[in-house]
């Protein structure tokens, strides 16, 4: 099938998430004209994508009114894992295929999520601050051998497996919450698939790991917490709108859980291209670990995330349907060969 020939393609998070050189190769493979913005505010990206062909983002929103305004655009290439910022119903309607890259840094986020998990678990906060201020800590409070401790993960899909066969090295016990996975699947990782209330009960260490969606935003609010363990550790690497954040303060603050280690966030853009404040209440708790949504990166990732992005622009616009479909049920409303 012909080509889109010379297309444009809009580039979203050109500063934050600049383009590398492979990526633009692809993209000049298809003779794409490209043009390179950050996009944000929801009149720019409109603005600038109204003749588009393709649509590359990182971490901006793609709303409906934007989509809408997309006249022309085939495919939403999300450099990415979840599709949270696009409405995607809104694209399926226009005919507009939206893909993504959900498997691009599956042992990332799984690394970075235990290695929150073992530093709230041996205080390494805590100790690193002793230890500049030249004092030996005789403490032993909340530390006790990852063997004797059981991890529940909420939402068990690649991340969330992935996860849960590390954690299993540290003879840890798993449960589990997916109503999408099979106690079948489940048990493959050697995780028990329980309800939410008793996985909450349960767990010494909660990772919360599933996609952001109506049903789940928010679905971690102070109820939940008075349902888990007052030693209990809080960790996010999945999306900061899963949790009712100013409960969250609460639960810490008053010792409704002991500690929190997140890397993501609903009320902190680290994404702003100027930096982001400090003034959010969690810089005030001394609970708290945070590192700025970085669970994904690494050289590899980087490369793969940017790569395989430009590669979906190229086959949808070759007349080819893309490796990642979000929206399989689209139907295009643009000449391309059957899957």
């Amino acid at each position: 099938m012909q080509r889109c020939e010379s297309p444009l393609v809009v580039r979203l998070n050109a500063t934050t998430c600049a383009m590398i050189p492979p990526e633009r190769d692809l993209l000049a493979s298809i003779n794409a004209r490209v043009i390179e913005v950050e996009g944000t505010s929801d009149e720019e990206i409109a603005e600038v994508c109204r003749d588009c062909d393709a649509v590359m983002v990182v971490s901006a929103h793609l709303r409906a009114p934007v989509i809408e305004a997309l006249a022309k655009c085939r495919i939403i290439s999300r450099l990415g894992t979840g599709v949270d910022k696009i409405d995607v119903a809104q694209a399926t309607r226009q005919g507009v295929m939206v893909s993504n890259l959900p498997d691009f840094c599956t042992n990332e986020v799984a690394d970075h999520t235990v290695a929150l998990l073992l530093a709230a678990a041996r205080q390494l906060d805590l100790f690193q601050a002793q230890m500049r201020q030249g004092k030996q800590p005789h403490q032993v409070a909340d530390m006790h051998r990852l063997s004797t401790r059981t991890l529940g993960i909420i939402g068990l899909g690649r991340i969330g497996k992935a996860v849960a066969r590390r954690a299993r090295a540290f003879g840890m016990r798993i449960l589990a919450s997916d109503p999408n996975v099979s106690p079948e699947d489940a048990r493959a990782v050697e995780a028990e698939l329980v309800d939410l209330g008793t996985l909450l009960a349960e767990s010494d260490y909660l990772c919360l790991l599933c996609p952001l969606t109506e049903a789940t935003r928010e679905m971690l609010t102070l109820d939940e917490m008075r349902k888990m363990k007052p030693s209990a550790v809080f960790i996010n690497t999945g999306r900061g709108e899963l949790v009712k954040e100013n409960d969250l303060i609460v639960a810490l603050k008053t010792g409704v859980i002991r500690y929190a280690a997140i890397d993501v966030f609903a009320g902190i853009n680290v994404f702003d291209p100027g930096g982001f404040t400090t003034d959010h209440p969690y810089f005030a708790l001394d609970n708290i670990m945070m590192t700025p949504h970085v669970a994904a990166y690494s050289e590899e990732s980087a490369l793969e995330q940017k790569v395989r992005g430009a590669q979906a622009v190229v086959e949808v616009l070759s007349g080819k349907w893309p490796q990642h479909l979000v929206n399989p049920e689209v139907v295009p409303w643009f000449e391309i060969a059957q899957p």
